[in-house]
């Protein structure tokens, strides 16, 4: 591995795991109802951070992973009842638990069905971008300025799932 590549692995994990301290910090903060969805935020986004370490995570790790991410898929139907809105935890568990098991498979990176990856490129670029979109807009377009207000709690979700979109867009592309 290139130290560019290396570099850019450790940054994927450093984004993703300060993703997931952000999540925590809101399953504490958070009303009783949206604890749910911030704890599978933070589990995903410590995921991603496991699963982005440079040489691998070791040959325990990809079966862990497998059984991590199913449990959050089957987390992640449980929060459909509350509403469709669960859906992309589903899709990201599901996402997450395709990438480790081409991983226990001893694929490892160039693994994976191309048709699964794709469509799952797909949603996620879709993600990305429509996510993008959504924290440009959501400051209706002021410019921030030094010393003004500060960060809203709901733009820095935002730009937190925006992360882990990217993320997990990266982590697809090296399949």
């Amino acid at each position: 591995m290139s130290l560019s590549a290396s570099l850019s692995a450790w940054l994927l994990v450093l984004l993703c795991a300060v993703s997931g301290a952000y999540c925590l910090w809101r399953v504490r903060r958070s009303e009783r109802e949206a604890r749910g969805g911030a704890a599978g935020e933070a589990l995903m986004a410590f995921g991603m951070a496991a699963m982005a370490v440079p040489p691998g995570i070791g040959p325990w790790g990809p079966g862990i992973l497998l059984a991590v991410f199913c449990g959050a898929a089957l987390h992640a139907l449980w929060l459909l009842r509350g509403g469709v809105h669960h859906a992309h935890h589903l899709v990201g568990s599901l996402a997450m638990a395709y990438m480790a098991l081409t991983m226990a498979d001893g694929h490892g990176h160039g693994g994976g069905l191309p048709l699964v990856t794709g469509a799952l490129l797909l949603y996620f670029a879709g993600y990305v971008l429509l996510g993008g979109a959504r924290l440009v807009t959501a400051g209706g377009g002021a410019q921030p300025v030094a010393g003004g207000p500060p960060v809203k709690a709901a733009e820095l979700t935002r730009a937190c799932r925006l992360a882990m979109g990217m993320g997990m867009l990266a982590m697809l592309l090296s399949l």
